[in-house]
């Protein structure tokens, strides 16, 4: 985890990334989540979503 929320506990994690309002915008190919910075910091929020992001399995190479 990030030092930043290094002693957060999962419910607290829960509280600051699920239970906080955020205004979804879509546009043609993305959609963005505007939240209130202070829920959680943007780089700490980045930094969550890259280690959410890294536990997905690579896609296997297709053979040629």
């Amino acid at each position: 985890m990030p030092v930043a929320i290094a002693d957060w506990t999962l419910t607290s994690l829960r509280e600051k990334l699920i239970k906080i309002g955020a205004k979804v915008v879509r546009h043609g190919r993305y959609v963005t989540f505007q939240m209130a910075e202070v829920a959680i910091p943007r780089d700490v929020f980045a930094e969550l979503l890259r280690r959410i992001a890294a536990l997905r399995p690579r896609p296997a190479p297709t053979p040629t």
